[in-house]
């Protein structure tokens, strides 16, 4: 069961990397825009907080990468971080954009029961 919690939350890691490079790379691109539905006239306006957004991906994304390598409190880091990104897709669903309910809390509900399996 370990083997499952780690590739879940390797999954929702790499999820979050890719959140990073789409909000703070990709943010002003047609794929970007595309992703999350965008006008070039607001991703100009948004660029920089698209940024910022992307660096918080990015910090929920190692702290995962962080649990997966470490010995010292691994479960405590995978936990407490996929609760942030739980939260986080929460917030985004309950702000318009459904998707994150999908997308990011129940990917990350779904590697928190089996990391609590795993024990």
């Amino acid at each position: 069961m370990k083997i499952v919690a780690d590739v879940l939350v390797a999954a929702v890691a790499l999820t979050h990397l890719y959140i990073l490079v789409l909000e703070m790379f990709l943010w002003r691109t047609p794929r970007g825009r595309a992703v999350f539905d965008t006008t070039p006239e607001f991703a100009d306006a948004t660029a920089t907080m698209a940024g910022n957004q992307g660096l918080y991906n990015g910090f929920l994304a190692a702290g995962l990468l962080w649990g997966l390598i470490t010995d010292h409190a691994a479960f405590q880091f995978k936990l407490f971080f996929l609760t942030c990104v739980i939260i986080a897709g929460l917030y985004g669903a309950a702000t318009g954009v459904r998707r994150a309910l999908f997308g990011q809390s129940i990917p990350a509900a779904l590697a928190a029961a089996a990391v609590l399996i795993a024990g």
